[in-house]
């Protein structure tokens, strides 16, 4: 008995001081990818994977161990391409190198909800949650980029917000809808930041109000609705409204128009269902133009003429 536990104490002994190390050389990486100015997402992936494979059996001294540790994961392959663009870069770091396995990523479209799809599913979230989701809806911008946000990027008197690109994109300017400026200006400002909860804290957040709303609404698809489907959804919008893709690729921050391309076949309008409204009121026609309908032409009785696509 005596010597049983004492080789469980040394096992133990042996797996925390293993697990110190390791702890060691993620936070060097870490620290090594900011000083290369690295984006913050990609340093926060790039550690999370290295110390998944960790967990799973890996050891970042071993590169087989490493390329063992990735085929056995139940991941897509663009994940294990991630990860082992992540161990590269480790490696990187140590001025070694390594032959990383292939994984071919298959291109795929990505899901495009309606818009009654994701009006639902801002109106059931959190205040706090659902101003968050209304801004991804109108920029089109990145959820790092949005959750980057500080309250000096808003202009209240021009009723705009100055985007901070990440990922090598261009800063953008968006005119915001009054419906959102006023969601904004009443958050509590407890830090510089608008939105001061971590991205991945606020995915969280929103993935346990999207299950309830899938759930109540009985709409299973609403579970297909990610930070970046919005993302998807406005610049499909946008595209199949203006058929100008470069007002799309600029709108989105793209450097390369190749990025932006996807986006010309991911709807088919065949018919091109709208919704039509009228109205004589100039105030009446601002609010319909701030809910995302499209002025068409002023008759000769001056009746102007909206539309939205349903």
């Amino acid at each position: 008995m005596v010597k049983v536990e004492t080789r469980t104490e040394t096992r133990l002994a042996g797996a925390t001081e293993t697990d110190s190390e390791t702890k060691s050389l993620l936070f060097n990486f870490a620290w090594w990818m900011k000083k290369e100015g690295y984006a913050p997402s990609t340093i926060t992936t790039r550690e999370r994977l290295l110390r998944t494979l960790t967990k799973r059996g890996a050891d970042l001294n071993d590169p087989d161990s490493i390329k063992e540790a990735i085929a056995k994961q139940e991941w897509c392959n663009k994940r294990k391409v991630n990860a082992a663009d992540a161990y590269t870069a480790y490696l990187r770091m140590n001025n070694q190198t390594w032959e990383p396995p292939r994984y071919k990523v298959a291109f795929t479209l990505p899901f495009i909800p309606t818009e009654k799809e994701i009006d639902a599913l801002i109106a059931g979230c959190g205040t706090k949650t659902s101003t968050f989701l209304q801004l991804l809806k109108e920029t089109g911008a990145r959820c790092g980029e949005a959750n980057s946000l500080k309250w000096t990027d808003l202009d209240l008197e021009a009723g705009t917000v100055r985007i901070t690109p990440e990922k090598g994109s261009k800063p953008r300017i968006f005119k915001l809808s009054n419906k959102l400026l006023s969601r904004i200006i009443t958050l509590r400002r407890d830090s510089d930041k608008i939105f001061s909860k971590q991205v991945r804290t606020q995915r969280r957040l929103f993935q346990q109000q999207r299950k309830r709303l899938a759930r109540k609404l009985q709409n299973p698809r609403l579970n297909q609705i990610h930070f970046h489907t919005f993302r998807h959804w406005k610049a499909t919008m946008e595209y199949h409204k203006t058929k100008d893709i470069i007002h799309v690729m600029n709108m989105l921050g793209h450097k390369n128009i190749m990025n932006t391309l996807k986006y010309t076949q991911l709807v088919d309008f065949k018919g091109d269902d709208y919704t039509s409204k009228a109205t004589k009121d100039s105030e009446e026609a601002r609010q319909l133009i701030e809910n995302g309908f499209e002025y068409v032409c002023t008759t000769p009785e001056e009746i102007m003429l909206f539309r939205k696509r349903k």
